[in-house]
């Protein structure tokens, strides 16, 4: 299949990602660009218990729109106010309720704090009525500041289960290509790509990565694409 062709490519080239991050790990990821702290290759054993799944479940909504360098510091911020310096849903609920402020202040750096600081009391409330269960993507849909993306991105790296994540860099690598139509919803790509490749979650995840990756090396500057030699081999 076309994409396991391409995931093979990418591998071979950046090696393994380690996504998603922990910013407690003392780990790296030395072939990363930008952020490389908090990653762990190879080790699909994350998230290791209940605060490492919650803290990808925060840093899925706070990566909405903007860099994650970005969520690392508002992440760091949130750990600097938790005198057990780990995230849980009711630590969140209760900063919520009993500083408002500091809790603002500790994710403006991911930008659209006043919206975030609602979505991140949604989805701890959520977290606590889950107990413990793996939540469906229509579920995690239903939530207030839960699209399309972060459902997917949640169900993949907090709970282990294979979907595709359809974000921009994903579109523009792939359409590139010829593979597919970058003005597609997002369902239909997330289909059409799902269809043509196999794996366990531990690839979904590391595809993802791997489309990150090198999307930021040859995808942000428009015309997409023009100087990536690693996938000319599968344009059409």
């Amino acid at each position: 299949m076309v994409f396991n062709l391409i995931f093979n490519k990418l591998l071979e080239e950046y090696s393994y990602q380690g996504w998603w991050p922990i910013i407690s790990y003392d780990g790296i990821n030395p072939t990363k660009t930008g952020v490389v702290r908090g990653y762990h290759p190879k080790n699909y054993d994350f998230p290791r218990n209940d605060n490492e799944q919650f803290e990808i479940i925060i840093g899925s909504i706070l990566a909405q729109n903007t860099s994650w360098s970005s969520v690392e510091k508002a992440l760091i911020n949130l750990s600097n106010l938790d005198s057990f310096d780990s995230f849980s849903a009711d630590f969140i609920l209760n900063l919520a309720v009993s500083d408002e402020n500091a809790f603002k202040e500790a994710i403006r750096p991911a930008g659209y704090f006043n919206q975030k600081f609602k979505y991140l009391q949604n989805i701890a409330n959520f977290y606590i009525d889950l107990n413990g269960r793996i939540p469906s993507r229509d579920e995690l849909l239903s939530i207030k500041g839960v699209g399309n993306e972060t459902a997917d991105s949640i169900r993949l790296y907090a709970y282990g289960q294979s979907e595709v994540i359809v974000d921009a860099y994903s579109r523009r690598i792939f359409s590139y290509l010829g593979l597919i139509n970058e003005k597609d919803s997002y369902i239909k790509i997330k289909k059409f790509i799902g269809s043509n490749f196999e794996g366990d979650f531990k690839k979904y995840q590391e595809f993802h990565a791997l489309i990150v990756e090198h999307a930021k090396r040859y995808y942000t500057k428009k015309p997409y694409g023009l100087s990536d030699k690693i996938l000319v081999e599968f344009k059409k």
